[in-house]
Protein backbone atom coordinates (compact mmCIF):
# COMPACT_ATOMS: atom_id res chain seq x y z
CA UNK A 1 0.00 0.00 0.00
CA UNK A 2 3.27 2.43 -0.23
CA UNK A 3 1.31 3.96 -3.81
CA UNK A 4 -1.84 5.20 -1.85
CA UNK A 5 0.09 6.24 1.45
CA UNK A 6 2.43 8.44 -1.34
CA UNK A 7 -0.75 9.87 -2.88
CA UNK A 8 -2.34 10.80 0.47
CA UNK A 9 1.25 12.80 1.08
CA UNK A 10 1.25 14.21 -2.03
CA UNK A 11 -2.75 15.33 -1.59
CA UNK A 12 -2.16 16.51 1.85
CA UNK A 13 1.13 18.57 0.19
CA UNK A 14 -0.82 20.44 -2.63
CA UNK A 15 -3.71 20.86 -0.09
CA UNK A 16 -1.43 22.75 2.38
CA UNK A 17 0.81 24.81 -0.60
CA UNK A 18 -2.80 26.01 -1.85
CA UNK A 19 -4.51 29.42 -0.72
CA UNK A 20 -7.60 28.65 1.54
CA UNK A 21 -10.81 29.05 -0.04
CA UNK A 22 -14.11 29.22 1.58
CA UNK A 23 -16.00 26.18 1.72
CA UNK A 24 -17.74 24.58 -0.89
CA UNK A 25 -20.47 21.72 -1.43
CA UNK A 26 -17.97 19.61 -3.54
CA UNK A 27 -15.32 16.93 -2.33
CA UNK A 28 -11.81 17.83 -2.57
CA UNK A 29 -9.18 16.40 -4.55
CA UNK A 30 -8.08 13.74 -1.58
CA UNK A 31 -12.07 12.67 -1.47
CA UNK A 32 -12.26 12.23 -4.97
CA UNK A 33 -8.87 10.07 -5.00
CA UNK A 34 -9.65 8.02 -2.11
CA UNK A 35 -13.04 7.18 -3.93
CA UNK A 36 -11.44 6.38 -7.32
CA UNK A 37 -9.87 3.54 -5.32
CA UNK A 38 -12.50 2.39 -2.92
CA UNK A 39 -14.19 -0.82 -4.01
CA UNK A 40 -17.29 0.51 -2.26
CA UNK A 41 -20.01 2.02 -4.11
CA UNK A 42 -19.98 6.09 -4.28
CA UNK A 43 -22.45 7.31 -1.86
CA UNK A 44 -25.49 8.95 -2.70
CA UNK A 45 -25.21 12.58 -3.40
CA UNK A 46 -26.23 15.30 -0.65
CA UNK A 47 -29.57 16.68 -1.05
CA UNK A 48 -29.68 19.93 -2.72
CA UNK A 49 -31.34 22.77 -1.05
CA UNK A 50 -34.82 23.51 -2.28
CA UNK A 51 -33.78 26.95 -4.93
CA UNK A 52 -30.30 28.96 -5.91
CA UNK A 53 -31.14 31.99 -7.53
CA UNK A 54 -30.30 35.69 -7.97
CA UNK A 55 -31.82 37.84 -5.29
CA UNK A 56 -33.52 41.28 -5.50
CA UNK A 57 -31.40 43.94 -6.97
CA UNK A 58 -30.14 46.95 -4.61
CA UNK A 59 -29.64 50.48 -5.24
CA UNK A 60 -25.99 50.22 -6.13
CA UNK A 61 -26.88 47.74 -8.91
CA UNK A 62 -27.99 48.41 -12.13
CA UNK A 63 -32.02 47.43 -12.45
CA UNK A 64 -31.98 43.30 -13.97
CA UNK A 65 -34.24 42.40 -16.47
CA UNK A 66 -35.00 39.07 -17.68
CA UNK A 67 -35.78 38.01 -20.82
CA UNK A 68 -37.93 34.68 -20.90
CA UNK A 69 -36.76 32.97 -24.56
CA UNK A 70 -34.71 33.62 -27.01
CA UNK A 71 -36.70 34.00 -30.50
CA UNK A 72 -36.87 36.64 -32.64
CA UNK A 73 -39.08 39.02 -29.73
CA UNK A 74 -36.55 38.04 -27.17
CA UNK A 75 -33.24 38.53 -29.02
CA UNK A 76 -34.05 41.54 -30.45
CA UNK A 77 -35.00 43.26 -27.36
CA UNK A 78 -32.12 41.98 -25.45
CA UNK A 79 -29.91 43.32 -28.80
CA UNK A 80 -30.98 46.94 -28.08
CA UNK A 81 -31.14 47.21 -24.19
CA UNK A 82 -28.46 49.57 -22.99
CA UNK A 83 -26.15 47.90 -20.66
CA UNK A 84 -24.86 50.36 -19.05
CA UNK A 85 -28.44 51.30 -17.38
CA UNK A 86 -29.54 47.47 -17.45
CA UNK A 87 -28.36 44.31 -16.36
CA UNK A 88 -29.74 41.44 -18.90
CA UNK A 89 -30.62 37.32 -17.92
CA UNK A 90 -31.99 35.47 -20.68
CA UNK A 91 -33.77 32.00 -19.58
CA UNK A 92 -34.29 30.02 -22.24
CA UNK A 93 -33.93 25.90 -23.17
CA UNK A 94 -31.70 26.70 -26.28
CA UNK A 95 -28.67 28.84 -25.95
CA UNK A 96 -28.88 30.29 -30.16
CA UNK A 97 -31.71 32.06 -32.09
CA UNK A 98 -32.60 30.28 -35.04
CA UNK A 99 -33.21 32.14 -38.44
CA UNK A 100 -36.66 30.47 -39.45
CA UNK A 101 -37.43 31.62 -42.62
CA UNK A 102 -34.49 29.86 -43.46
CA UNK A 103 -34.63 26.59 -41.56
CA UNK A 104 -36.41 24.14 -44.27
CA UNK A 105 -33.28 24.80 -46.94
CA UNK A 106 -31.22 22.89 -43.81
CA UNK A 107 -33.71 20.20 -43.76
CA UNK A 108 -32.49 18.85 -47.47
CA UNK A 109 -28.79 20.41 -47.14
CA UNK A 110 -29.06 23.65 -49.18
CA UNK A 111 -28.11 24.91 -46.24
CA UNK A 112 -25.78 23.49 -43.44
CA UNK A 113 -27.48 23.91 -39.72
CA UNK A 114 -25.08 26.55 -37.73
CA UNK A 115 -26.23 28.84 -40.86
CA UNK A 116 -29.41 29.34 -39.21
CA UNK A 117 -28.33 29.33 -35.75
CA UNK A 118 -26.81 32.88 -33.63
CA UNK A 119 -25.54 32.14 -30.40
CA UNK A 120 -27.11 34.00 -27.97
CA UNK A 121 -23.47 35.80 -26.77
CA UNK A 122 -23.01 36.91 -29.51
CA UNK A 123 -26.28 38.80 -30.02
CA UNK A 124 -25.55 40.54 -26.54
CA UNK A 125 -22.34 39.79 -25.30
CA UNK A 126 -22.53 41.28 -21.59
CA UNK A 127 -24.57 37.87 -21.37
CA UNK A 128 -21.09 36.15 -21.47
CA UNK A 129 -18.51 38.84 -19.81
CA UNK A 130 -20.76 40.72 -17.61
CA UNK A 131 -20.90 39.57 -13.66
CA UNK A 132 -24.74 41.22 -13.57
CA UNK A 133 -26.10 39.74 -16.81
CA UNK A 134 -26.10 36.02 -17.44
CA UNK A 135 -27.19 33.09 -20.06
CA UNK A 136 -29.24 30.41 -18.04
CA UNK A 137 -30.55 27.24 -19.81
CA UNK A 138 -33.61 26.55 -18.38
CA UNK A 139 -37.53 27.01 -18.92
CA UNK A 140 -39.52 29.32 -16.26
CA UNK A 141 -42.47 27.18 -14.95
CA UNK A 142 -43.74 29.77 -13.10
CA UNK A 143 -44.26 33.32 -12.29
CA UNK A 144 -45.14 35.49 -8.80
CA UNK A 145 -45.57 38.54 -9.95
CA UNK A 146 -46.29 40.08 -6.53
CA UNK A 147 -42.39 39.08 -5.26
CA UNK A 148 -41.44 39.79 -8.98
CA UNK A 149 -39.55 36.38 -9.12
CA UNK A 150 -39.37 33.57 -11.82
CA UNK A 151 -39.34 30.02 -10.92
CA UNK A 152 -37.37 27.91 -13.15
CA UNK A 153 -35.70 24.72 -14.12
CA UNK A 154 -32.41 23.42 -15.79
CA UNK A 155 -32.65 21.73 -19.04
CA UNK A 156 -31.75 18.26 -18.65
CA UNK A 157 -31.48 15.33 -22.12
CA UNK A 158 -30.95 12.08 -21.84
CA UNK A 159 -31.43 9.63 -18.86
CA UNK A 160 -27.90 9.88 -17.34
CA UNK A 161 -27.85 13.78 -16.55
CA UNK A 162 -28.14 15.13 -13.64
CA UNK A 163 -31.33 15.46 -11.79
CA UNK A 164 -33.06 19.26 -13.10
CA UNK A 165 -32.20 21.87 -10.27
CA UNK A 166 -34.29 24.43 -9.41
CA UNK A 167 -33.39 28.04 -8.86
CA UNK A 168 -35.90 31.24 -8.90
CA UNK A 169 -34.45 34.89 -10.45
CA UNK A 170 -35.64 38.45 -8.99
CA UNK A 171 -36.44 40.52 -11.71
CA UNK A 172 -37.06 44.42 -12.12
CA UNK A 173 -38.89 44.30 -15.32
CA UNK A 174 -39.96 40.88 -17.13
CA UNK A 175 -40.17 39.95 -20.55
CA UNK A 176 -41.75 37.28 -21.27
CA UNK A 177 -40.78 36.40 -25.29
CA UNK A 178 -41.12 32.31 -25.08
CA UNK A 179 -42.88 31.60 -28.04
CA UNK A 180 -45.75 29.50 -29.05
CA UNK A 181 -46.16 25.74 -30.00
CA UNK A 182 -46.94 23.61 -33.02
CA UNK A 183 -51.04 23.15 -33.25
CA UNK A 184 -51.90 19.74 -33.70
CA UNK A 185 -55.84 20.06 -33.23
CA UNK A 186 -55.59 17.33 -30.80
CA UNK A 187 -55.58 14.85 -33.84
CA UNK A 188 -54.26 11.58 -32.49
CA UNK A 189 -51.02 10.38 -33.61
CA UNK A 190 -49.25 13.55 -34.32
CA UNK A 191 -47.06 14.20 -32.21
CA UNK A 192 -45.60 10.75 -32.01
CA UNK A 193 -45.34 10.00 -35.50
CA UNK A 194 -44.78 13.21 -37.47
CA UNK A 195 -42.05 15.79 -37.56
CA UNK A 196 -42.44 19.16 -36.76
CA UNK A 197 -40.32 22.66 -38.48
CA UNK A 198 -39.60 25.16 -35.56
CA UNK A 199 -36.29 24.18 -34.28
CA UNK A 200 -32.53 23.19 -35.41
CA UNK A 201 -32.98 19.86 -33.95
CA UNK A 202 -36.34 19.42 -36.13
CA UNK A 203 -34.50 20.14 -39.29
CA UNK A 204 -31.78 17.71 -38.64
CA UNK A 205 -34.34 15.51 -37.56
CA UNK A 206 -35.99 15.33 -40.79
CA UNK A 207 -32.72 15.48 -42.64
CA UNK A 208 -31.78 12.08 -41.05
CA UNK A 209 -34.99 10.65 -41.57
CA UNK A 210 -35.17 11.58 -45.18
CA UNK A 211 -32.00 9.98 -46.18
CA UNK A 212 -32.30 6.81 -44.38
CA UNK A 213 -35.89 6.12 -46.01
CA UNK A 214 -33.78 6.73 -49.33
CA UNK A 215 -31.00 4.44 -47.91
CA UNK A 216 -33.50 1.93 -46.96
CA UNK A 217 -35.55 1.63 -50.02
CA UNK A 218 -32.18 0.80 -52.14
CA UNK A 219 -32.18 -2.79 -49.72
CA UNK A 220 -32.28 -5.66 -51.84
CA UNK A 221 -35.64 -7.47 -51.02
CA UNK A 222 -37.84 -4.70 -50.59
CA UNK A 223 -41.28 -4.76 -51.81
CA UNK A 224 -42.43 -1.84 -54.13
CA UNK A 225 -45.07 -1.21 -52.11
CA UNK A 226 -42.96 -0.40 -49.26
CA UNK A 227 -40.31 1.43 -51.61
CA UNK A 228 -42.99 3.66 -52.27
CA UNK A 229 -44.27 4.69 -48.96
CA UNK A 230 -40.58 5.10 -47.78
CA UNK A 231 -40.11 7.63 -50.55
CA UNK A 232 -43.46 9.16 -50.04
CA UNK A 233 -42.40 12.48 -48.02
CA UNK A 234 -46.03 14.54 -46.92
CA UNK A 235 -46.48 17.41 -45.95
CA UNK A 236 -49.65 18.97 -44.06
CA UNK A 237 -50.41 22.60 -43.47
CA UNK A 238 -49.85 24.86 -46.97
CA UNK A 239 -48.50 28.17 -44.92
CA UNK A 240 -45.44 29.18 -46.22
CA UNK A 241 -43.63 27.16 -44.15
CA UNK A 242 -44.77 23.69 -45.77
CA UNK A 243 -44.78 25.48 -49.44
CA UNK A 244 -41.32 26.41 -48.65
CA UNK A 245 -40.29 22.74 -47.33
CA UNK A 246 -42.11 21.33 -50.72
CA UNK A 247 -40.23 23.43 -52.54
CA UNK A 248 -37.26 22.63 -51.38
CA UNK A 249 -37.53 18.96 -51.06
CA UNK A 250 -38.65 19.10 -54.74
CA UNK A 251 -35.53 20.67 -55.72
CA UNK A 252 -33.85 18.22 -53.61
CA UNK A 253 -35.61 14.95 -55.87
CA UNK A 254 -34.77 16.38 -58.76
CA UNK A 255 -31.50 17.65 -58.80
CA UNK A 256 -29.85 15.94 -56.33
CA UNK A 257 -32.04 12.61 -55.75
CA UNK A 258 -31.99 11.81 -59.55
CA UNK A 259 -28.45 11.90 -59.80
CA UNK A 260 -27.30 10.15 -56.48
CA UNK A 261 -30.18 7.24 -55.83
CA UNK A 262 -30.76 6.62 -59.74
CA UNK A 263 -32.31 3.53 -58.54
CA UNK A 264 -35.27 4.74 -56.78
CA UNK A 265 -35.71 8.05 -58.50
CA UNK A 266 -38.85 7.11 -59.84
CA UNK A 267 -40.30 5.96 -56.63
CA UNK A 268 -39.72 9.67 -54.31
CA UNK A 269 -42.61 12.28 -54.46
CA UNK A 270 -44.08 14.88 -52.64
CA UNK A 271 -47.82 15.07 -51.49
CA UNK A 272 -48.77 18.52 -49.98
CA UNK A 273 -52.58 18.16 -47.75
CA UNK A 274 -54.44 21.59 -47.00
CA UNK A 275 -57.58 22.10 -45.41
CA UNK A 276 -58.36 25.39 -47.56
CA UNK A 277 -56.22 27.46 -49.81
CA UNK A 278 -52.35 27.14 -49.57
CA UNK A 279 -50.83 30.57 -48.86
CA UNK A 280 -53.89 31.96 -47.70
CA UNK A 281 -52.50 35.08 -46.73
CA UNK A 282 -51.02 35.98 -50.55
CA UNK A 283 -52.31 37.60 -53.14
CA UNK A 284 -54.96 35.52 -54.99
CA UNK A 285 -52.67 35.64 -58.47
CA UNK A 286 -49.71 34.74 -56.45
CA UNK A 287 -51.56 31.32 -54.89
CA UNK A 288 -52.65 30.31 -58.03
CA UNK A 289 -48.68 30.69 -59.96
CA UNK A 290 -47.38 28.97 -56.75
CA UNK A 291 -50.37 26.05 -57.20
CA UNK A 292 -48.55 25.92 -60.79
CA UNK A 293 -45.36 25.82 -60.16
CA UNK A 294 -45.41 23.76 -57.32
CA UNK A 295 -47.16 21.15 -59.27
CA UNK A 296 -44.79 21.27 -62.26
CA UNK A 297 -42.05 20.88 -59.88
CA UNK A 298 -44.03 17.04 -58.92
CA UNK A 299 -45.94 17.88 -55.82
CA UNK A 300 -49.39 16.40 -55.73
CA UNK A 301 -51.36 18.95 -53.72
CA UNK A 302 -54.40 18.00 -52.08
CA UNK A 303 -57.60 18.96 -50.64
CA UNK A 304 -58.08 17.52 -46.85
CA UNK A 305 -58.49 17.29 -43.64
CA UNK A 306 -56.73 14.97 -41.60
CA UNK A 307 -58.25 12.97 -38.51
CA UNK A 308 -55.63 10.47 -37.61
CA UNK A 309 -52.09 9.28 -37.92
CA UNK A 310 -50.88 6.42 -37.99
CA UNK A 311 -46.83 5.27 -37.45
CA UNK A 312 -47.40 4.60 -41.38
CA UNK A 313 -50.16 6.23 -42.93
CA UNK A 314 -52.35 9.29 -42.16
CA UNK A 315 -56.34 8.89 -42.60
CA UNK A 316 -58.19 11.90 -43.69
CA UNK A 317 -61.77 12.65 -43.26
CA UNK A 318 -63.82 11.18 -46.23
CA UNK A 319 -61.52 8.06 -44.84
CA UNK A 320 -58.75 8.12 -47.31
CA UNK A 321 -55.81 6.62 -46.37
CA UNK A 322 -52.04 8.06 -47.57
CA UNK A 323 -48.84 5.92 -46.81
CA UNK A 324 -46.01 7.72 -45.74
CA UNK A 325 -42.15 7.48 -45.06
CA UNK A 326 -41.67 11.20 -43.81
CA UNK A 327 -44.65 13.05 -42.31
CA UNK A 328 -43.89 16.66 -41.41
CA UNK A 329 -46.56 19.00 -39.92
CA UNK A 330 -46.81 22.45 -40.38
CA UNK A 331 -50.69 23.66 -39.48
CA UNK A 332 -49.47 26.82 -37.46
CA UNK A 333 -48.77 27.40 -34.09
CA UNK A 334 -50.65 28.13 -30.38
CA UNK A 335 -50.03 29.12 -26.94
CA UNK A 336 -47.84 26.81 -25.06
CA UNK A 337 -48.10 24.99 -21.63
CA UNK A 338 -46.31 27.75 -19.97
CA UNK A 339 -48.68 29.99 -21.44
CA UNK A 340 -51.92 28.16 -20.55
CA UNK A 341 -50.94 27.62 -17.17
CA UNK A 342 -50.44 31.81 -16.50
CA UNK A 343 -53.17 33.41 -13.99
CA UNK A 344 -53.39 36.48 -16.16
CA UNK A 345 -56.23 37.33 -18.93
CA UNK A 346 -56.03 36.29 -21.98
CA UNK A 347 -56.51 37.69 -25.87
CA UNK A 348 -58.57 35.28 -28.37
CA UNK A 349 -56.97 32.51 -29.18
CA UNK A 350 -55.60 32.18 -25.50
CA UNK A 351 -52.44 34.25 -25.54
CA UNK A 352 -51.01 36.18 -22.81
CA UNK A 353 -52.77 39.75 -22.98
CA UNK A 354 -51.67 42.98 -23.29
CA UNK A 355 -52.31 46.77 -24.14
CA UNK A 356 -51.31 49.19 -26.34
CA UNK A 357 -47.84 49.47 -24.45
CA UNK A 358 -47.05 45.61 -24.46
CA UNK A 359 -47.28 45.42 -20.90
CA UNK A 360 -49.51 42.67 -19.00
CA UNK A 361 -52.10 44.92 -17.41
CA UNK A 362 -52.49 43.05 -14.62
CA UNK A 363 -48.80 42.31 -13.18
CA UNK A 364 -46.40 45.47 -12.59
CA UNK A 365 -43.17 45.45 -14.46
CA UNK A 366 -44.39 42.07 -16.93
CA UNK A 367 -44.17 42.55 -20.42
CA UNK A 368 -45.05 40.21 -23.31
CA UNK A 369 -44.10 39.84 -26.68
CA UNK A 370 -44.26 37.62 -29.52
CA UNK A 371 -45.96 34.42 -30.42
CA UNK A 372 -46.83 34.15 -26.86
CA UNK A 373 -49.02 37.34 -26.49
CA UNK A 374 -51.70 39.28 -28.23
CA UNK A 375 -54.23 42.28 -27.74
CA UNK A 376 -56.68 42.13 -25.29
CA UNK A 377 -60.10 42.69 -26.42
CA UNK A 378 -60.44 46.18 -24.33
CA UNK A 379 -58.07 47.94 -26.58
CA UNK A 380 -59.90 47.29 -29.83
CA UNK A 381 -57.08 45.99 -31.97
CA UNK A 382 -56.98 42.83 -33.48
CA UNK A 383 -54.38 39.66 -32.35
CA UNK A 384 -51.50 39.86 -34.59
CA UNK A 385 -49.91 37.23 -36.87
CA UNK A 386 -47.50 35.08 -35.49
CA UNK A 387 -44.74 36.29 -37.75
CA UNK A 388 -41.32 36.67 -37.27
CA UNK A 389 -41.07 40.52 -38.02
CA UNK A 390 -44.27 40.87 -35.87
CA UNK A 391 -42.11 39.84 -32.94
CA UNK A 392 -38.97 41.53 -34.23
CA UNK A 393 -40.75 44.51 -34.43
CA UNK A 394 -42.28 44.05 -30.83
CA UNK A 395 -39.21 43.74 -29.80
CA UNK A 396 -37.76 47.03 -30.75
CA UNK A 397 -40.67 49.06 -29.64
CA UNK A 398 -40.10 47.53 -26.07
CA UNK A 399 -36.79 47.79 -26.54
CA UNK A 400 -36.60 51.77 -26.71
CA UNK A 401 -39.18 51.75 -23.98
CA UNK A 402 -37.28 50.07 -21.76
CA UNK A 403 -34.09 52.48 -22.30
CA UNK A 404 -36.25 55.16 -22.03
CA UNK A 405 -37.92 54.48 -18.71
CA UNK A 406 -34.56 53.42 -17.56
CA UNK A 407 -32.51 56.86 -18.10
CA UNK A 408 -35.80 58.50 -16.39
CA UNK A 409 -35.14 56.22 -13.54
CA UNK A 410 -38.07 54.03 -13.54
CA UNK A 411 -35.79 50.77 -14.00
CA UNK A 412 -36.18 49.32 -10.76
CA UNK A 413 -38.98 47.40 -9.34
CA UNK A 414 -42.18 49.40 -9.45
CA UNK A 415 -40.08 52.66 -10.63
CA UNK A 416 -42.13 52.98 -13.42
CA UNK A 417 -45.88 52.89 -11.82
CA UNK A 418 -46.78 56.80 -12.66
CA UNK A 419 -44.61 57.16 -15.84
CA UNK A 420 -45.56 57.98 -19.18
CA UNK A 421 -44.86 55.28 -21.87
CA UNK A 422 -45.42 57.89 -24.90
CA UNK A 423 -46.92 56.61 -28.04
CA UNK A 424 -48.26 53.04 -28.15
CA UNK A 425 -46.97 50.19 -30.15
CA UNK A 426 -48.70 50.14 -33.72
CA UNK A 427 -47.74 47.25 -36.10
CA UNK A 428 -47.54 48.30 -40.15
CA UNK A 429 -47.05 45.22 -42.06
CA UNK A 430 -44.20 45.03 -44.80
CA UNK A 431 -45.46 41.99 -46.76
CA UNK A 432 -44.48 38.70 -47.36
CA UNK A 433 -42.22 36.49 -49.02
CA UNK A 434 -41.89 32.58 -49.98
CA UNK A 435 -39.24 30.28 -51.75
CA UNK A 436 -41.36 27.88 -54.16
CA UNK A 437 -38.44 26.30 -55.61
CA UNK A 438 -36.72 25.95 -59.09
CA UNK A 439 -35.48 29.46 -58.55
CA UNK A 440 -38.75 31.01 -58.01
CA UNK A 441 -40.28 32.87 -55.40
CA UNK A 442 -43.00 35.09 -54.01
CA UNK A 443 -43.51 38.83 -52.74
CA UNK A 444 -46.65 40.44 -51.39
CA UNK A 445 -46.25 43.68 -50.37
CA UNK A 446 -49.57 44.46 -49.60
CA UNK A 447 -50.48 45.42 -45.67
CA UNK A 448 -53.15 43.58 -45.42
CA UNK A 449 -55.20 40.60 -47.55
CA UNK A 450 -57.81 43.46 -48.53
CA UNK A 451 -55.48 46.12 -49.56
CA UNK A 452 -53.93 46.80 -52.50
CA UNK A 453 -50.04 46.75 -53.30
CA UNK A 454 -47.27 45.45 -55.27
CA UNK A 455 -46.92 41.77 -55.53
CA UNK A 456 -44.56 39.86 -57.66
CA UNK A 457 -43.53 35.85 -58.96
CA UNK A 458 -41.08 34.54 -60.50
CA UNK A 459 -36.97 34.13 -60.58
CA UNK A 460 -37.20 38.53 -60.26
CA UNK A 461 -38.74 37.88 -56.79
CA UNK A 462 -36.25 34.96 -55.99
CA UNK A 463 -33.09 37.42 -56.24
CA UNK A 464 -35.22 39.89 -53.74
CA UNK A 465 -36.65 36.46 -51.66
CA UNK A 466 -32.83 35.68 -50.92
CA UNK A 467 -31.41 38.98 -50.81
CA UNK A 468 -33.77 40.17 -48.45
CA UNK A 469 -33.28 37.17 -46.05
CA UNK A 470 -29.08 37.25 -46.31
CA UNK A 471 -29.32 41.01 -45.20
CA UNK A 472 -31.77 40.05 -42.48
CA UNK A 473 -29.36 37.14 -41.01
CA UNK A 474 -28.38 38.41 -37.38
CA UNK A 475 -24.23 38.22 -38.02
CA UNK A 476 -22.19 38.75 -40.43
CA UNK A 477 -20.54 35.59 -39.79
CA UNK A 478 -23.69 34.17 -40.41
CA UNK A 479 -24.31 36.21 -43.41
CA UNK A 480 -20.96 34.94 -44.77
CA UNK A 481 -22.25 31.11 -43.90
CA UNK A 482 -25.29 31.32 -45.83
CA UNK A 483 -23.70 33.35 -48.87
CA UNK A 484 -20.86 30.34 -49.24
CA UNK A 485 -23.40 27.57 -48.63
CA UNK A 486 -25.80 28.67 -51.23
CA UNK A 487 -22.78 29.04 -53.56
CA UNK A 488 -21.37 25.56 -52.48
CA UNK A 489 -24.64 23.88 -53.18
CA UNK A 490 -24.85 25.75 -56.71
CA UNK A 491 -21.56 24.13 -57.87
CA UNK A 492 -21.83 21.06 -56.68
CA UNK A 493 -24.84 20.16 -55.22
CA UNK A 494 -26.61 19.32 -51.66
CA UNK A 495 -24.75 17.73 -48.84
CA UNK A 496 -26.21 14.57 -48.69
CA UNK A 497 -24.21 12.90 -45.82
CA UNK A 498 -26.38 10.92 -42.81
CA UNK A 499 -24.30 12.41 -39.88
Amino acid sequence: MAWFRNLVKFSSLKSSLRPRTPTTPFPNNLFVSILQFSSQPNPEPARRPASYGLGPTSSKEKPRVVVLGSGWAGCRVMKGLDTEIYDVVCVSPRNHMVFTPLLASTCVGTLEFRSVAEPIARIQPVISRETGSYFFLANCHRIDPDKHVVHCQTVTEGANTLEPWNFEISYDKLIIASGSEPTTFGIHGVEENAFFLREVHHAQEIRRKLLLNLMLSDVPGISEAEKQRLLHCVVVGGGPTGVEFSGELSDFIMRDVHQRYAHVKNYIHVTLIEANEILSSFDDRLRHYATRQLTKSGVRLVRGIVKDVKADRIILTNDTEVPYGLLVWSTGVGPSSFVKSMDVPKSPGGRIGIDEWLRVPSAQDIFAIGDCSGFLESTGKQVLPALAQVAERQGKFLEELLNRIGKAGGGYANGAKDMEFGEPFVYKHMGSMASIGRYKALVDLRQSREAKGFSMAGFTSWIIWRSAYLTRVVSWRNRFYVAINWATTFVFGRDISRI
